[in-house]
């Protein structure tokens, strides 16, 4: 294939419909849909081990450009390279874009792995690759909304459990396509986190109940859960009885709504002005600092979504900030943005010690064409750039290489079966563990395609080597 093949491009109470009703709309409600039981452990003192990390996953939507961030190539043609020139870092002889300038300086503290890549160049073939570790089992159109294996963050939710009342999964401000649990049910979706922590009036839903909620409400509320417990339940786990699932985390709802770790988790005023002012006021760096706050008070799996990275056009002007609103692809993620408050991240969990038992990642579902055409960057497979930073990963360093034109990976190659993998021994998660259907068949938590490679290295999994 070559570089130019690729395509562009929502008074009766029966057990059938009770799931409609109230309670945040029962089984609707995030807080109720979401809860599961945790066990207690105690933390181990001294150095940290696997199961004490949790994971930030700062998904680039849309496939950022590897050329722009983390692997520029100055002696390419000018309709390779582009309107980017190749930065110094903070470590000798490792170069970044100039569209990353703080970043750079912080090339000290993370990893890029230049050498991650599949062969799906469509937007929900990539995303459920690398938000699952799992290849489409058939081609799909390129906005598809497609599940065929639990996510990587559902995967961490059924193995791990917070050290509070929070939700073991978040994603902040949408759940991505691919990023729910496909069999493994409801209870390990995500909560998400909407709305727009830059603005002033931002609250977390189910966190505050609304003022039009009355006394009589509530009480109509309590009455509907005797209804519910009146109801037969069928405990045949192929049966999935939406009853059951709310019997299991309906207190424990209860529980997070009162909590007070909860309510000052999302309470992103109580941060100091001049760290808001760090991360940046923008939606991103934001929310970025309110997944900082979630990693903080336990949450073990956070993601958050960045979208406006699909820049087919107009592709220096969005980076830069500078495109005029209405045109082109105006409203997609500037450089700027992300420079700002990711840099900003890795500051301030490497300040607060957190940054040794927090895993940052940020990616997204490919890399883009070396070749400019029609002003911009269309979709890559075959060449990524990803960051890692934190729990044990080594800071300072490059994993693998792609050729002159940042268009294949050729060093040190991985694919997504790799990331997942990696991801998964990072926090403690065998990657050869097994999850089950509801009809008890086995499923590798990692895709099949490259599962024969997990019994032959010996930390437990594909591990991408120099990242541990």
């Amino acid at each position: 294939m070559s570089i130019n093949d690729l395509k562009f491009n929502c008074d009766g109470i029966g057990r059938r419909n009770f799931v409609q009703l109230g309670v945040g709309t029962v089984l609707g409600c995030g807080m109720v849909d979401l809860m599961r039981q945790r066990g207690a452990a105690a933390e181990a003192a001294g150095k940290v081990s696997p199961d004490e990390v949790r994971c930030l996953l700062l998904w680039l939507d849309g496939g950022p450009t590897q050329l722009e961030t983390f692997d520029p190539k100055p002696n390419a043609p000018l309709e390779i390279r582009g309107e980017g020139t190749a930065i110094r870092t903070s470590v000798p002889g490792i170069y970044y874009s100039n569209f990353v300038p703080k970043l750079a300086q912080l090339a000290d503290k993370v990893t890029i792995v230049r050498s991650i890549c599949h062969n799906d160049p469509n937007h929900g073939g990539g995303t459920h690759y690398l938000q699952t570790g799992t290849a489409s089992p058939f081609p799909t159109s390129c906005g598809s909304q497609i599940s065929f294996h639990p996510s990587i963050g559902s995967v961490v939710s059924y193995f791990r459990s917070g050290r509070s009342d929070l939700p073991s999964y978040m994603t902040l401000p949408k759940q991505n396509r691919s990023g729910g649990p496909n069999f493994l049910g409801p209870r390990y979706a995500p909560f998400v986190v909407g709305g727009d922590p830059n603005k002033a009036d931002f609250q977390v839903r189910d966190m505050v109940l609304p003022p039009d909620v009355s006394e009589g409400r509530s009480e109509t509320r309590h009455e509907l859960r005797g209804v519910i417990d009146r109801m037969w339940r069928c405990h045949d786990a192929v049966a999935e009885d939406p009853a059951v699932r709310f019997d299991t985390h309906y207190e424990r709802a209860c529980a997070t709504l009162s909590s007070p770790q909860a309510q000052q988790a999302f309470d992103i005023s109580r941060e100091p002005e001049k760290v808001r002012d760090m991360y940046g006021r923008t939606s991103l760096g934001q929310r970025l600092l309110l997944c900082r706050r979630l990693i903080e008070a336990g949450v073990p799996f956070v993601t958050c979504n960045s979208a406006g990275w699909d820049h087919h056009g107009q592709i220096f002007p969005i980076l830069k900030g500078t495109l005029v609103p209405g045109v082109g692809n105006a409203g997609g993620a500037t450089a700027f943005e992300l420079d700002q408050a990711l840099s900003a991240l890795l500051i301030d969990l490497d300040e607060r010690g957190l940054l040794e038992t927090t895993l940052v990642l940020a990616l997204g579902e490919f890399g883009r064409v070396p070749t400019i055409t029609g002003g911009g960057r269309n979709h890559w497979p075959h060449a990524m750039s990803v960051l890692m930073a934190g729990a044990g990963v080594p800071r300072g360093h490059v994993v693998g290489a792609t050729d002159k034109h940042a268009a294949h990976a050729d060093q040190d190659v991985y694919s997504p079966e790799d990331f997942a993998a990696t991801l998964y021994a990072k926090m403690g998660i065998d990657p050869r563990s097994e999850l089950h259907m509801p009809d008890g068949r086995p499923v590798p938590i990692v895709g099949g395609a490259n599962r024969a490679r997990a019994t032959k290295k010996g930390r437990g999994g594909m591990v991408i080597e120099g990242v541990f």
